[in-house]
C-alpha cells in the first residue's frame, strides 16, 4: 500500500465530527484495534486552504483524542493512501487518511511533524466518494 505524507503547514483544520470508534463490523459492533491493541478512532475534520477551498476528511487515528467540534486542529503526522475495493460487485476507490495524533493548535508541535510547507491535495476521489479508512 502507498502511503503518503500530507504536509498540513498550508492548511487549518477544524473538527467538524467528535472522535468516535471505527467499526469493523456494523452489524456485531466490533471495534477496530491498531497492531498495539488500542482502539481506533475516526475524527471528522474541515481542511481549508489559503485559496478558500475546503475539504472534508475522515482521519483514523489510535487512541482517544480530547478534541471538540468547532475546535482548531491539527492533524500530526497525516498521511493519506489510495485504497480500493469490490462491494457487491461494484469496484470503489477513494482516499484514507490517518493520523499518529490530533491536537488543539494551542497544543500542536512545531517543527517537521507539526504544521509546515503547502499541503498535499486533501480530497477524497473514486465512485465511493470516502476518505474513511481501510
Amino acid at each position: 500500500m502507498r502511503i503518503i505524507p500530507v504536509d498540513v503547514s498550508a492548511m487549518t483544520f477544524v473538527c467538524v465530527s467528535a472522535p468516535r470508534p471505527k467499526l469493523v463490523n456494523q452489524e456485531t459492533g466490533e471495534v477496530k484495534t491498531d497492531r498495539n491493541g488500542q482502539t481506533v478512532f475516526t475524527v471528522g475534520l474541515s481542511a481549508a486552504d489559503a485559496g478558500g477551498r475546503v475539504d472534508l476528511l475522515n482521519v483514523a487515528v489510535s487512541g482517544d483524542q480530547s478534541v471538540t467540534i468547532g475546535e482548531v486542529v491539527a492533524p500530526v503526522g497525516l498521511v493519506a493512501f489510495p485504497w480500493e475495493a469490490v462491494l457487491g460487485g461494484e469496484k470503489r476507490w477513494g482516499v484514507a487518511f490517518r493520523a499518529e495524533r490530533i491536537v488543539p493548535v494551542s497544543a500542536a508541535p512545531s517543527g517537521p511533524s507539526g504544521p509546515a510547507g503547502p499541503a498535499a491535495p486533501a480530497s477524497s476521489a473514486g465512485s465511493a466518494g470516502s476518505s474513511g479508512v481501510a
